[in-house]
């Protein structure tokens, strides 16, 4: 079954008015709110230094946890071996 002239004309009437109706949908006022593409990526910049910084934190900080556990373990040890009472 082949196309008629009558069929591709109606495809493209279709066509056309699809087309017209998604012109329509979408307008510069619309997405005027929308940041542009340099200030987008630049916001995504300074997020990702940010999450970087906060990575390189959790990590210094989990370290300086683990010394302060290793010294507060010692010096339970002292205080046991010179019979010494922890403050309270």
């Amino acid at each position: 079954m082949t196309l008629t002239s009558g069929d591709l004309k109606n495809i493209k009437v279709l066509f056309n008015q699809v087309i017209d109706e998604n012109e329509s949908l979408v307008k510069k006022d619309d997405i005027s709110h929308l940041p542009t593409k340099e200030e987008f990526y630049g916001r995504e910049d300074k997020l990702m230094g940010e999450l970087k910084t906060t990575r390189e934190e959790i990590v210094i900080l989990s370290d300086l946890n683990r010394k302060v556990n290793d010294n507060e373990e010692r010096i339970e040890k002292i205080e046991e071996k010179l019979n010494l009472q922890p403050p309270s």
